[in-house]
């Protein structure tokens, strides 16, 4: 892979102006594309994509294989054990949720684990796990399709071949699959992707709409607050009896406006509607998951390889509050750490100490304590060199990589590619995305 990396440097920087040309193209692709929405375009790219070898891509399975059983085993002693509920920080309203049976063969049904891969030793840590609003297949897909313009890709193509990963499709059948297991399953369910369409990635959504649609299926969009429920049918927005709901409201928006969803929720406790994923998925997505994992009980539910991985692999984590650390270790280490709301998603008010001077630092911890906060763990993630035509300073320097490993229902299916030249990744700093790629026919030795 680091061959492959220097030929497209190489090539780029032989052919400067040609390809900061073939990047305001593809911006403006993008710009007129799915992915510019509520207002603003979704993605900034840069010019080489990420590619891995068949053999990381075997990796990567193996990650999710195992991270899959160790998840499955942790929901299902929140769903049986009384006490070990007691290990999560969820309220009663919200376990009262969690604790509704889901009635098909899974209990995690998408997930993407973000992670940030050593592509040269292979040595990973987790940085967070998303399953209620797994998004940016759309993303992906369209960056996929906009190195069609990218001249140096052109180039490479002419001397290796490549393949990329399908996120749609495979998720449809997926989801068709687990419901064929469901014990109060229709002939012709009526779907709904169901979201706070204000907040939500609506033009994704329309793409999915699209594919079970492909596949003989009526969908629906759904506003989640204009859902309607009667005699022990829920009805989308437009008066359709709902069979199944491809819930991509994420569970603190539902918690935050708990009485805008009334109908929703009480078809959902009445078991009247089939929906991936239930709330059982909130036990993973939750920050604090992290130090139940690395603790017993959970310790003791888990195979000696399990327990290996746990503590190799997932980040020390604990609750920013006087009652459970000492918040002066963690000011004075600064570059050891990194903070983050305990319930959040797209990195919401996180911060890494290596990004500030130790009086900034300071000031950011203290502002935070006693606040609903996580301290973890910085894991010093793995640089790839690229570069971004669209910034004033265009130039090859190093960036911050992280794969998102997308997981349906416990099988590998693709790898959503960010980076960033600061310590965080995160749209609200300076996050780029890139297309993602496998080399056919490649190995490492």
């Amino acid at each position: 892979m680091e061959l492959l990396q220097e030929e497209y440097k190489s090539y780029i920087t032989e052919h400067m102006e040609e390809n900061a040309a073939s990047a305001l193209s593809v911006k403006d692709f993008l710009l007129h594309s799915p992915v510019y929405y509520h207002g603003r375009l979704h993605v900034d790219t840069l010019q080489i994509p990420k590619v891995f070898s068949e053999d990381t891509i075997r990796i990567f399975q193996n990650i999710v294989k195992i991270t899959y059983s160790i998840f499955t085993k942790v929901i299902r002693e929140y769903l049986n054990n009384s006490e070990y509920r007691k290990l999560f920080p969820f309220s009663r309203e919200l376990e009262e949720l969690i604790l509704v049976p889901n009635l098909y063969d899974s209990l995690l049904p998408i997930a993407r684990f973000d992670i940030f891969f050593n592509e040269e030793d292979h040595t990973f840590k987790f940085c967070e796990i998303n399953t209620d609003g797994t998004s940016a297949m759309n993303e992906d897909r369209l960056l996929n399709q906009a190195l069609e313009l990218n001249p140096a890709h052109t180039q490479m193509k002419k001397k290796y071949q490549f393949k990329s990963f399908e996120l749609f499709d495979t998720w449809v059948e997926t989801l068709l699959s687990l419901y064929d297991t469901y014990e109060k399953k229709v002939e012709k369910p009526y779907i709904a992707i169901v979201d706070f369409l204000e907040n939500g990635t609506v033009t994704e959504f329309e793409e999915f709409k699209k594919r079970f649609q492909k596949y003989g299926y009526q969908c629906e969009v759904c506003e989640i607050t204009k859902m309607r429920y009667q005699d022990h049918v829920l009805y989308s927005p437009s008066g359709k009896p709902v069979d199944i709901i491809y819930r991509r409201a994420v569970t603190t928006d539902i918690m935050a406006r708990y009485a805008d969803v009334k109908d929703f929720l009480d078809a959902v406790k009445n078991q009247d509607v089939c929906i991936m994923g239930s709330f059982c998925t909130q036990i993973i997505h939750n920050k604090w998951l992290f130090k139940v994992l690395r603790e017993e009980p959970t310790l003791s539910l888990l195979t000696r390889e399990e327990q290996l991985f746990v503590n190799e692999h997932i980040p020390y984590t604990n609750l920013l509050d006087e009652n459970f650390c000492d918040v002066k270790q963690v000011t004075e280490d600064k570059n050891k750490w990194i903070i983050k709301p305990l319930d959040s998603y797209a990195s919401k008010g996180v911060f890494a100490g290596t990004d500030y001077s130790e009086e900034e630092w300071d000031s950011i911890v203290h502002e935070n304590v006693n606040q609903g906060y996580i301290y973890q763990e910085y894991c010093p993630p793995y640089k790839t060199e690229n570069i971004c035509f669209t910034d004033e300073d265009a130039e090859f320097k190093p960036y911050t990589n992280m794969s998102g490993l997308y997981v349906y229902n416990g099988i590998f299916k693709g790898v959503y590619s960010r980076l960033s030249d600061g310590g965080i990744i995160s749209s609200q700093y300076n996050e780029k995305e890139t297309a993602t790629l496998v080399l056919e026919n490649s190995s490492e030795k």
